[in-house]
């Protein structure tokens, strides 16, 4: 059997395959709870074959958005909304994950395609929160820094999203640490530059992701896995970088995290990053090679047989597609057609399932 096509066990849980459908911000929720946009998307990845359906980043306060227009579950009635597409999700026979975050001083922003930098009060904006105050980049906001009772809720405010994820239906939970939001900004000495037990040593800039890892591991059921997507470098010469994410690893490892989802970059405009195919594999690989647990790879994975080689290479446990998901929602019904794996299609579309598929 193809790896691509095996099943997955983590803890209880099992996917049915290693084809996961990575965060994807979609711009589209009223006051953070998802729309018909969302049962749409979210839906059509699960009809299309992948074994895991990850939320966009789901902010678990208010002032955690990337922008205004972000999916939220801070309250109730976010949870009740996706519970929705939970419902269709699993019916299709994929697992659902929501991806849990806080986007720190990079929030407050508009959609893609309605500018760029922060959005005023006047606009809807709001302003955001850091380990330290300084802005993303030149004409951006001033975040305030967070105090001691600021990081307490910060720590509580995942735990209490992560219980209406569970309410809503949804079996993975990844808390996002990666492409400079929140957690990441504390990870980096580049935008952390506190003087308490949150700054300074490597041992205290990973202790708020330890802190939020910790308790929501505990919180969530001892079947189910939690993941921690991590941006393994900065792409900068003193910044966070592979070694230090090797570290972590080891430390989230022993802290019940299941799986690393290994990306990279965003806490810095304009580094230099070294774009091609599977250019961050080699990052899902070393951390699963040395941080003792497994891996999911992603980054400019387009093609079946380069996704099959990722696995059996052992080099990631899982291959997260992102913008091939939205160029092609039925990539992996595609991909078995053309490594020749047999998996299940949705009743209503088997008639096509001897035709030809293309796969770009």
């Amino acid at each position: 059997m193809n790896r691509l096509f095996q099943p997955l066990t983590l803890r209880g849980l099992t996917l049915p395959n290693r084809i996961a459908a990575s965060p994807m911000c979609q711009y589209q929720a009223v006051a953070g709870v998802a729309q018909d946009w969302h049962l749409v998307h979210y839906g059509g990845l699960a009809q299309g074959g992948a074994g895991l359906v990850l939320t966009e980043a789901t902010a678990v306060v208010p002032e955690g958005r990337i922008s205004p227009d972000d999916l939220g579950l801070w309250n109730d009635a976010q949870a009740e909304a996706l519970g929705r597409v939970v419902r269709f999700i699993t019916s299709q026979g994929a697992v659902p994950g929501v991806q849990l975050a806080h986007a720190g001083r990079k929030a407050s922003n508009p959609a893609p395609w309605k500018g760029s930098g922060s959005l005023p009060p006047a606009a809807g904006g709001w302003v955001p929160v850091a380990p330290t105050a300084l802005p993303f980049d030149a004409g951006w906001t001033v975040p305030t820094a967070l105090d001691a009772a600021g990081l307490a809720g910060v720590v509580q405010a995942f735990v209490d999203a992560s219980r209406r994820a569970l309410a809503a239906g949804f079996q993975v939970a990844e808390i996002h640490a990666a492409h400079g939001y929140l957690l990441h900004q504390f990870l980096s000495p580049l935008t952390n530059r506190r003087e308490d037990a949150y700054g300074g040593s490597f041992e205290n800039r990973t202790r708020l992701l330890r802190e939020v890892v910790a308790a929501v591991r505990d919180g969530w059921p001892e079947r189910l896995p939690v993941f921690v997507r991590l941006s393994a470098t900065d792409w900068v010469e003193g910044g966070w970088d592979l070694e230090q994410s090797v570290e972590l690893a080891k430390a989230l490892s022993d802290l019940g995290v299941d799986l690393v989802d290994c990306s990279s970059g965003g806490l810095v405009p304009r580094a230099e990053i070294p774009l091609g195919p599977g250019y961050q594999v080699p990052f899902a690989a070393r951390l699963r090679a040395e941080g003792g647990l497994p891996t999911g790879a992603v980054g400019l994975i387009t093609d079946p047989q380069q996704a099959e080689d990722i696995l059996a290479q052992g080099s990631s446990d899982l291959v997260l597609l992102g913008r091939e998901l939205l160029r092609n929602p039925r990539w992996p019904l595609a991909a078995a057609q053309a490594l020749r794996a047999e998996i299940p299609w949705p009743a209503s579309y088997a008639r096509a399932a001897r035709g030809p598929v293309a796969v770009r």
